[in-house]
């Protein structure tokens, strides 16, 4: 006969707030997209600015190619967002969850 062992509590607890495998997937492919350094610096750029992409290329250094295309990188994942006004577009980040994320791994590291 086999017998059943029992997971305590606070193990029991854990497994109920384990993150999905889609969730797992979701978040590794967020910090894959924010560990580019390009990337990552357009997403400083924009906490708390709202900027296109001229003004984005210019406070990165890169040229406005690479920026629109680390942007549509950071787009698909719904990290920044746009706004067209007339013929320009302006990104901003898509919401404080990705402003706060910054922040704590800054704070992070700032403790090392």
């Amino acid at each position: 006969m086999e017998t059943k062992t029992t997971l305590p509590k606070s193990v029991k607890n854990k497994k109920r707030g384990a993150l999905t495998g889609r969730q797992l997937e979701d978040l590794v492919e967020t910090f894959k997209v924010l560990s580019d350094p390009t990337r990552l610096k357009i997403a400083v750029t924009l906490t708390n600015n709202e900027l296109c992409v001229h003004d984005i290329a210019d406070a990165t250094g890169i040229s406005e190619s690479a920026a629109s295309h680390q942007l549509r990188v950071l787009r698909s994942l719904r990290l920044v967002k746009h706004r067209r006004q007339g013929k320009q577009i302006f990104y901003s980040l898509d919401d404080h969850h990705i402003e706060k994320l910054i922040q704590v791994a800054t704070e992070h590291i700032a403790e090392r």
